[in-house]
C-alpha cells in the first residue's frame, strides 16, 4: 500500500486529495495545526478514514515526527497562508509558513530519509501568482517570475528551494504552478466564494448588496478537484519537474458575477454591486493565463469542468447551506 503525507488538509485542496488517494487504495496521514484547531471536524467529517498528526510548517521537529509516524512515499505540500490580500499586512508570517514551511518539509524528508530522500516524492503546490507583473501571456513553466505581494515572493521562495533539492539531492521533487482553482469548498474569504454566497443570500432575500474591489482583474479559474488530479500525476513520473497546470482561458471578475447571478435569474446586476477601496490590492495582478502544455504532453492531464459549469457549482452548493442557515 502507497502511504501519503499531505500537509494543509484543512484548505480546499486537501479534502479533494485525500479523497482521490483514499479512493486509489494509499494510506494516507496528513498534519494538521494545533489540537484544538476550529477545522478539525470538518476534515473528520470529510475525511474520516485520514490518520491525523499535529505538526506545524514553521516547526520542523513537529514536521520531522509526522514523516517518521507515517514513514510516506509520498508528501504533498499544500500547507500555506494562502489568502493573497491578508499576506500584505502579515508578510512575516506569510513568508515563515508559505517560504520557510516548503524549507522546513524539505528537510525533515530528507533528515527522515538521509542517503535515500529521493525514495520520498515530493509535491510543492507553486502558485500562478509567482508570475505577477507577467512577462508574458500565457505564462509557461519558462516564464520569468515576477511575484507582486508578499505571498507571491513566498511562493517564489518554496519554488525555487524544491527545485534546489531536486539538483542538490536528487529528491524526487515536483512543483505544480497551479493557476486560480475553485470549488464549494473554496473559504469565504476569496472572491469567487465571497460572490457565491452573496448571490445566494440575495436570492434568499437575506442581503441586498455585495461590495468588491477590481472587477477588471482576470483570472484562469479551474476546478479544484480536476488539479489534485494533475498533483498526484507529477509524483507518478519517473522524474521530479515542474509543471504549469491552468485552463488556458481568462475570465474577469465581471465575467464571474455574470455567471454567478445568471444562476439565480438576474441579468444585470450593476445595482447589487459596489465597488470598495478596501478590497483593492496595493500592486494588483492584471491577468494571468496559464500554458497546460506540458501537463496536457506529460502527464496526460486535462480539466473537465468548464467556468460556468463551475460557477454555477458554487452557487447552487450556497443556495443550500444558506438555506439551512436561514431556518
Amino acid at each position: 500500500m502507497t502511504t501519503a503525507l499531505i500537509t494543509g488538509i484543512t484548505g480546499q485542496d486537501g479534502p479533494y486529495l485525500a479523497e482521490l488517494l483514499l479512493s486509489k487504495g494509499y494510506d494516507v496521514h496528513a498534519v494538521i495545526r494545533g489540537q484544538n484547531n476550529p477545522k478539525l471536524p470538518m476534515v473528520r467529517a470529510t475525511v474520516p478514514d485520514v490518520i491525523l498528526h499535529t505538526g506545524d510548517l514553521t516547526d520542523i521537529t513537529s514536521l520531522v515526527r509526522a514523516v517518521d509516524a507515517s514513514q510516506p512515499d509520498e508528501v504533498y505540500n499544500l500547507g500555506a497562508i494562502s489568502y493573497v490580500a491578508w499576506s500584505w499586512d502579515n508578510p512575516h508570517v506569510t513568508t515563515n509558513v508559505t517560504g520557510h514551511g516548503v524549507l522546513n518539509m524539505l528537510d525533515a524528508i530528507r533528515l527522515h530519509a538521509g542517503d535515500e530522500a529521493n525514495r520520498v516524492r515530493f509535491y510543492q503546490a507553486s502558485s500562478s501568482e509567482m508570475f505577477g507583473k507577467v512577462q508574458e501571456v500565457p505564462q509557461r513553466e519558462s516564464t520569468l517570475l515576477w511575484p507582486r505581494s508578499p505571498y507571491g515572493v513566498s511562493k517564489v521562495f518554496g519554488h525555487y528551494m524544491t527545485i534546489n533539492y531536486r539538483e542538490s539531492y536528487g529528491m524526487h521533487a515536483s512543483s505544480g504552478i497551479l493557476f486560480n482553482h475553485e470549488s464549494p469548498r473554496r473559504g469565504p474569504e476569496f472572491v469567487t466564494r465571497k460572490i457565491s454566497i452573496a448571490v445566494a443570500r440575495i436570492k434568499l432575500g437575506l442581503q441586498d448588496t455585495l461590495a468588491l474591489g477590481n472587477l477588471d482583474a482576470r483570472r484562469d479559474w479551474g476546478y479544484a478537484g480536476d488539479y489534485v488530479e494533475a498533483m498526484w500525476r507529477m509524483l507518478q513520473q519517473p522524474h521530479g519537474d515542474d509543471y504549469v497546470v491552468a485552463t488556458g482561458v481568462t475570465h474577469s471578475i465581471r465575467d464571474v458575477l455574470d455567471v454567478a447571478f445568471r444562476h439565480i435569474g438576474v441579468e444585470d446586476w450593476s445595482r447589487h454591486v459596489t465597488q470598495d477601496p478596501r478590497f483593492m490590492r496595493p500592486a494588483d495582478v492584471e491577468e494571468l493565463r496559464g500554458d497546460a502544455t506540458k501537463a496536457r504532453e506529460v502527464l496526460g492531464w486535462e480539466p473537465n469542468v468548464g467556468f460556468e459549469e463551475l460557477i454555477d457549482m458554487m452557487v447552487e452548493n450556497d443556495l443550500s447551506e444558506q438555506s439551512v442557515q436561514a431556518r
